[in-house]
C-alpha cells in the first residue's frame, strides 16, 4: 500500500507536527482539516494564555522543517494561543504547503470494500477516508495509514452532573457558554456562574473575578462538583510549570479575598427560569439563584462517530485510547510520570490506524503540547519501519505537586497518593499547554 499516502486528520498542534515527522522521513501524507485555516480550533480561543513556554509549545522535526525558511523558534514567553497559531502553526502549515486541505471533514473511515464485520483481506486493503467539503462534495481518500488527531473540540461536556444535559439545560442554552470568554464586560454588575474545577474554569473565575473587582454589583459564583477545592488550586511551589503554579494560586487569593463564592458538591441537576434569570439546582436539592449567566467548563469528549467502521479499542470508562486509559484515569492518578505515550500503547486493533493527541485521552482533562509531540514522532516511525525509535520514550514532564486526582469526590481531603504513579499534567482542551 505504499502507493497511497498517509492521512493525518486534523491541522491542529499534533496534526501538524505529525505531518511534519511524515515529511522528513520521506513519506507522502495528506492532512484534512474541517476549519479554513490551521489550527481553527486554537483560533477559537485565542485569546487565552497558555501557561507553558514557547519551547515546550513546538514540535522538534516542525522546527527542522521551519528552519530553512527563515523561520525562527520563539524562545521565551508564553503565547495566547492566537500568537501559538500566528507565530509557529500557520508557519508550518505554510511550509507543508499542498499536503494541507481545509474545509475538508471527514465523514467515516473504513478499509476499501470491508465494513467493520469482514475479516476476509482486511489488513491487505487501504484505508477509505470520506469527506465532504465546504460546498457539499463528496470523495474519497485512499490511505495506507490513519493518524486521528482531530481532537475534542466542539464536543463540550454539559453542565448536568450525569453526564447529561441537566432538565432544563437545553432550553437555557442561550444563557449557558460552554468556552472560556473573552470580553465579558457586558455581564458588569449580574450574577454571573461557573461550573467546573479545570484550568478553563479558573481562567474564567479569573477573568470575572477582574470584572467584579471593578463592577461592584458582580457578583460571582464557583460551583465545584468535588467535595472539595483541594487539589483545584494546584501544587504551588511544587509545579514546575510557573505560569500554571500563579494560575493556581490567583484563583485561591480571589477566594480569599471574597470576590468569588465557592460552592462545593454543587452537582447540577436541573435548570429553573423566572423572570429571565435562572435558578440552578443541585442533585442534593442546594439552588444558587438570580443568574444572569453560566460558563459550564466541565471538560470535553470525543466523538468516534466518524469511526464506526473501524475496529478500536477505547476504554469503556475515559472514552479514551484504551492503551493508555489506566494511566491517565483522573479517579486514581496525578503524581508520578506518564510513561504510555507511543505508538505501542497508541496501537488499535486495525492496524495503521492511531488515534493522537487530546483525543487520545478522551475524557481525560489531563493533556500538555509535548505530550502529543512525543505520541505522533513514535507513531510517525513506527509507520516508517523504525522500531527502535518507536519504541524510545523521549518525553520529559514538568511535575505539577498535585498530589491526588478526583479520587476525591465525595472526600473533603481529596487525596489519593498513597501510592503515586501518574502525573495529572495541563488542562481542559480549550488551552492546551
Amino acid at each position: 500500500m505504499s502507493e497511497h499516502p498517509v492521512v493525518v486528520i486534523g491541522a491542529g498542534p499534533q496534526g501538524l507536527a505529525a505531518a511534519a515527522h511524515l515529511v522528513e522521513r520521506g513519506v507522502d501524507v495528506v492532512v484534512v482539516e474541517r476549519g479554513d485555516g490551521p489550527a481553527s480550533a486554537v483560533s477559537e480561543w485565542g485569546h487565552v494564555r497558555l501557561f507553558s513556554a514557547w519551547p515546550e509549545l513546538t514540535d522538534g522535526a516542525a522546527r527542522r522543517l521551519l528552519e530553512p525558511t527563515g523561520w525562527v523558534a520563539p524562545s521565551s514567553g508564553y503565547p495566547t494561543g492566537a500568537e501559538w497559531v500566528n507565530d509557529y502553526l500557520a508557519p508550518l502549515a505554510d511550509a507543508l504547503g499542498e499536503r494541507v486541505r481545509y474545509a475538508t471533514t471527514v465523514t467515516g473511515i473504513a478499509r476499501r470494500g470491508r465494513d467493520k464485520v469482514v475479516d476476509g483481506g482486511r489488513r491487505s486493503q487501504p484505508f477509505v477516508v470520506h469527506t465532504v467539503d465546504g460546498v457539499g462534495m463528496e470523495s474519497r481518500v485512499l490511505a495506507s495509514a490513519v493518524i486521528d488527531a482531530s481532537g475534542t473540540w466542539g464536543q463540550s461536556n454539559p453542565a448536568g452532573a450525569d453526564g447529561f444535559p441537566a432538565l432544563g439545560e437545553n432550553q437555557a442554552s442561550e444563557s449557558i457558554s460552554y468556552r472560556i470568554p473573552d470580553d465579558v464586560s457586558a455581564l458588569a454588575g449580574s450574577h454571573v456562574a461557573v461550573v467546573g474545577a479545570g484550568h478553563s474554569a479558573i481562567h474564567t473565575v479569573l477573568r470575572l473575578s477582574e470584572l467584579a473587582r471593578r463592577s461592584p454589583g458582580t457578583k460571582v459564583t464557583w460551583m465545584l462538583r468535588r467535595g472539595s477545592a483541594a487539589n483545584v488550586f494546584g501544587g504551588g511551589a511544587g509545579d514546575e510549570l510557573p505560569e500554571r503554579a500563579a494560575l493556581g494560586s490567583r484563583a485561591r487569593s480571589v477566594i480569599d479575598s471574597g470576590l468569588v463564592d465557592l460552592v462545593t458538591g454543587f452537582r447540577v441537576a436541573e435548570f429553573r427560569r423566572d423572570d429571565g434569570m435562572l435558578t440552578v439546582v443541585a442533585e442534593d436539592g442546594r439552588e444558587v439563584s438570580g443568574i444572569a449567566h453560566m460558563f459550564a467548563l466541565t471538560g470535553f469528549r470525543p466523538d468516534a462517530e466518524m469511526l464506526r467502521e473501524l475496529r478500536i479499542d477505547l476504554d469503556p470508562t475515559l472514552d479514551a485510547v484504551a492503551g493508555i486509559a489506566s494511566q491517565i484515569d483522573p479517579n486514581i492518578h496525578s503524581c508520578g510520570s506518564v510513561g504510555a505515550t507511543g505508538a505501542r500503547e497508541l496501537a488499535q486493533p486495525e492496524q495503521n490506524f492511531f488515534i493522537v493527541g487530546v483525543k487520545s485521552y478522551g475524557r481525560a482533562p489531563t493533556f500538555l503540547a509535548m505530550t502529543g509531540y512525543e505520541q505522533v514522532r513514535s507513531v510517525v516511525a513506527h509507520l516508517a519501519g523504525d522500531h527502535e525509535a518507536a519504541a524510545r520514550n523521549e518525553l520529559v514532564l514538568p511535575d505539577t505537586g498535585v498530589c491526588g486526582g478526583s479520587g476525591g469526590f465525595d472526600d473533603s481531603s481529596g487525596s489519593c497518593c498513597a501510592a503515586p504513579s501518574v502525573l495529572q499534567i495541563g488542562l481542559r482542551p480549550v488551552a492546551v499547554g
